[in-house]
C-alpha cells in the first residue's frame, strides 16, 4: 500500500499553456500580405527571407540586430522588406484562437493556477503581453527568448517544473506541437495535443479542471 501511493501519479491541480498558435494565432504572412502584393513574390519571400526558421533563432535567444543584419547581407535587394519585421512583428498576430479566451476566463475563475512555456523572442515578449490581457491571469510564463533554452529541450521543461512549484505530474502542458508534447511529457507534464478549443475544454471537463 505504501509502495503504490509512492508511485500514484499526483491529480492535475494546473494547466500550462503554450502561446503562439494555442492562445493566439501567429503568422509572418499577415503582415507580408499587406507589403508584397504579387502572390508569387509573396510565396518565395516566405519561403526564402524571412521564414519561420529564422524567427526561431529569436526564439533562442539571439538579439534581432544580429538575425536582421545577416539576413540583410544575405538578401541586400530585400532590405527594406526585411527590416520592417521587428518593429511591425505585432502584425503577425492574428488574434485570440477561437474560444481560448473562455477557457482561460472559466478556468481563473475556478482557481485553476495557470502557467505558460513559450517559445518566443525576449525582445517581442514585452510588447506582445501588453497586448494581450488574458496574462494577467497566469501566475508565471517561462519564455524561450529570456532563458535561452527551447521546447522541445529538456531544460525548459525541468526550469518551469521549478519555476512554477508543481510536483511532476501536477500540470498539464497544452501545446499545438506533438513533439513538444512528448517532450513535456518525459519530463513531467502530463500532455494535451492542441488541435482546437472544443476539443481542449472536453479534456478539461474530464479531468475535473472544469465543470461540464
Amino acid at each position: 500500500m505504501t509502495t503504490e501511493r509512492a508511485h500514484r501519479t499526483p491529480p492535475l491541480r494546473a494547466v500550462v499553456f503554450d502561446v503562439g498558435n494555442v492562445l493566439y494565432g501567429w503568422d509572418i504572412g499577415l503582415l507580408y500580405r499587406k507589403l508584397i502584393d504579387d502572390p508569387a513574390r509573396l510565396r518565395w519571400f516566405l519561403a526564402h527571407v524571412v521564414t519561420p526558421a529564422w524567427h526561431f533563432q529569436h526564439d533562442e535567444g539571439r538579439p534581432s540586430a544580429e538575425t536582421v543584419a545577416e539576413l540583410v547581407a544575405q538578401y541586400p535587394a530585400e532590405d527594406a522588406l526585411i527590416r520592417a519585421y521587428v518593429p511591425r512583428w505585432l502584425e503577425t498576430i492574428s488574434g485570440p484562437l477561437p474560444g481560448m479566451i473562455e477557457i482561460v476566463e472559466a478556468l481563473a475563475a475556478r482557481g485553476v493556477p495557470l502557467y505558460a512555456i513559450t517559445n518566443f523572442s525576449a525582445e517581442f515578449w514585452p510588447g506582445f503581453k501588453a497586448s494581450a490581457p488574458v496574462f494577467e491571469h497566469f501566475r508565471d510564463v517561462v519564455v524561450s527568448g529570456v532563458e535561452r533554452m527551447v521546447k522541445p529541450g529538456p531544460a525548459i521543461y525541468q526550469l518551469a517544473l521549478a519555476r512554477f512549484g508543481l510536483q511532476p505530474g501536477e500540470g498539464l502542458f497544452v501545446d499545438d506541437r506533438i513533439e513538444n508534447v512528448r517532450a513535456g511529457e518525459v519530463h513531467g507534464f502530463p500532455g494535451h495535443h492542441f488541435t482546437g478549443a472544443g476539443r481542449l475544454r472536453l479534456r478539461l471537463e474530464a479531468d475535473g479542471l472544469l465543470k461540464k
